[in-house]
């Protein structure tokens, strides 16, 4: 299992930037994904990587966190993805984990771990930068 996890200190109240993030489609959009799409405890991912086009069949689920969501289908053995916000002075910690075993067989040698951290990476970053932009616009 592979894991990577980031965090940003959002100078906003943790309520402020939980509704940003409860706001999953949007959120998503902000990964600057090719698609995103919520439709009820689904969502759905587009997104070139590379020479690959990534397509993720997701599952809303409960944790203890403020948002998480589970492959259903996709090229993972398995991903998971938790966003958890922490109460800072100043703000809040978003914290991103994303856990995954890569599918040997049909990601081959076009994905690798690597290359799905530095996408992953890129991605969070991205959502952070939104937060950032929106709490800062209000």
């Amino acid at each position: 299992m592979e894991s990577i996890t980031l965090s940003r200190l959002v100078e906003a109240p943790p309520e402020e930037v939980a509704e940003l993030v409860g706001d999953v489609e949007t959120f998503m959009r902000a990964a600057e994904f090719d698609d995103a799409t919520v439709e009820g405890d689904r969502l759905r991912i587009r997104n070139g990587v590379g020479l690959a086009t990534v397509e993720l069949d997701c599952e809303l689920v409960e944790r203890d966190c403020a948002l998480a969501c589970e492959q259903r289908d996709g090229i993972f053995e398995s991903m998971e993805t938790r966003y958890e916000l922490l109460e800072r002075e100043g703000g809040a910690e978003v914290r991103a984990t994303t856990e995954f075993a890569v599918d040997v067989a049909l990601v081959g040698e076009i994905l690798d771990a690597t290359v799905i951290k530095r996408q992953r990476r890129k991605e969070l970053e991205a959502q952070f930068d939104y937060l950032e932009r929106q709490v800062t616009d209000t």
